[in-house]
């Protein structure tokens, strides 16, 4: 693993447009999927994010696609290496913190 994408790089690969999506993927083409990894952290904010599109949904609709987003997240989760928040997670955002 050489590139950790956060959660801002994840919502452009989902959204497939723009010109953040041309650019990042643009990038990661470059690379071997092998190269990327995604963050615990990043999955619990893309669950938050579908939860809360979840509760507010006013009609069938939205719920139909709060769940889809929510399978989504799950799915593209299940097919890259997950990196833990541990302890030296937490003695590198101190230090980053400290600067």
């Amino acid at each position: 693993m050489k590139y950790l994408l956060d959660t801002d790089h994840i919502s452009f690969l989902q959204r497939q447009s723009g010109l953040e999506f041309t650019r990042l993927t643009a990038r990661m083409g470059q690379h071997s999927s092998a190269d990327f990894a995604l963050s615990i952290v990043s999955f619990h904010e893309q669950v938050l994010g579908a939860h809360n599109f979840i509760n507010r949904g006013r009609t069938n609709a939205d719920m139909i696609r709060g769940y889809a987003l929510l399978l989504e997240i799950i799915h593209g989760f299940a097919t890259a290496p997950i990196l833990l928040f541990d302890a030296g997670a937490i003695a590198v955002d101190q230090r980053v913190l400290e600067v």
